[in-house]
């Protein structure tokens, strides 16, 4: 015989709903029991995680100090050298070592002597002068309950260690170079220098420019530079030949190209990443890092990407002997435009 379905929650297949029956709200298990540590029952527990907290912030010392003697102490004549591989040992140690016994000495810290008590309070808002006091009191008291005042050892050696452990990034950051300033503003091309190929730093003849092609290019005397990786870094470009038609030079620069040949900064001006990529087809010159797309028949305007400013243009013509060569240097600044240009 079939059961009958009274709707009321005990009945199977059926959801209860309101008025028919008082659901049975679950228990507040409250907070569980309070299980003492090693070190809150026996001081001489607690005063060797004391000592080991210490010993790991003093690891971190000496990992920070490690990386200054690989920094500084050690001088590189050549690339691939014995003192290269030692430095880059002694800075990946140091640096490891000084993470590793700040970050495990905290970790260690808490789960050893820090009161591990779990408590609930009610967030109200502090509106009196009695209630400021006491907010002022609890945080009185966590400060007590780190017991970071009675334990001058680890206060100590953390200190230190926190101290020290930002010298590496800053040396590291101030190897990087000095900020840019007017450095972006001049490059090694000037006046009647010849456009060589990127790296033989053969002269190019117009006539071996064809329509479509897109060449890598160099100053003339780059390969002979002191600093040449630096001043590469400013001064290549890409060369490129279109159809005269296919142009639309501004004012002022009709006179910047030679029979549809045409130089650009191959800088990105987003971050300086490489613009090495041309479609023959659409004239777009595309860096790969962030997809900054340059339209060359429009003077490099930016057509898509985060990139906000054209490609530096270099005024090109030819000299005597049928060699393309610089009318001057980039009239702006090449790369990136993260910094104040004036």
């Amino acid at each position: 015989m079939a059961r009958r379905n009274d709707g009321s929650p005990n009945t199977p297949d059926r959801v209860g709903t309101d008025g028919h029956a008082e659901v049975e709200r679950f228990h507040d298990p409250g907070l569980p029991p309070h299980r003492p540590r090693l070190a809150d029952k026996d001081p001489r527990a607690a005063k060797r995680a004391e000592k080991q907290v210490a010993i790991l912030f003093l690891i971190s010392i000496v990992g920070t100090i490690l990386f200054f003697v690989g920094y500084f102490a050690i001088e590189i004549d050549e690339p691939g050298s014995s003192d290269l591989r030692l430095q880059n040992l002694l800075l990946g140690l140091g640096t490891a070592f000084a993470m590793f016994g700040i970050g495990i000495g905290i970790v260690h810290w808490a789960k050893t002597l820090m009161p591990d008590h779990e408590v609930v309070e009610s967030r109200k808002p502090v509106t009196k002068e009695s209630e400021r006091a006491e907010a002022e009191q609890i945080l009185g008291d966590i400060i007590e309950e780190t017991g970071i005042k009675r334990r001058p050892l680890i206060r100590n050696t953390m200190l230190v260690a926190m101290i020290l452990a930002p010298f590496p990034a800053i040396a590291i950051f101030r190897d990087l170079g000095p900020l840019p300033g007017d450095v972006l503003r001049h490059t090694m091309w000037d006046e009647g220098v010849r456009l060589t190929l990127d790296p033989t730093g053969t002269p190019i003849r117009a006539s071996d420019v064809t329509i479509g092609s897109a060449v890598h290019v160099i100053p003339e005397g780059l390969n002979e530079a002191e600093h040449k990786l630096e001043e590469k870094a400013k001064a290549v470009v890409l060369l490129m030949r279109l159809n005269p038609e296919d142009l639309s030079p501004s004012e002022g620069r009709e006179d910047w190209g030679y029979e549809g040949i045409v130089a650009y900064s191959k800088i990105c001006t987003h971050v300086g990443c490489p613009v090495a990529l041309y479609e023959q087809q659409t004239h777009h010159l595309l860096c790969p890092c962030h997809q900054s797309t340059f339209d060359l028949t429009q003077e490099c305007k930016v057509i898509f990407g985060p990139a906000v400013r054209p490609l530096p243009q270099l005024p090109i013509t030819v000299d005597a002997e049928g060699y393309l060569v610089a009318q001057s240097d980039f009239t702006e600044p090449v790369g990136p435009s993260f910094w104040e240009r004036g």
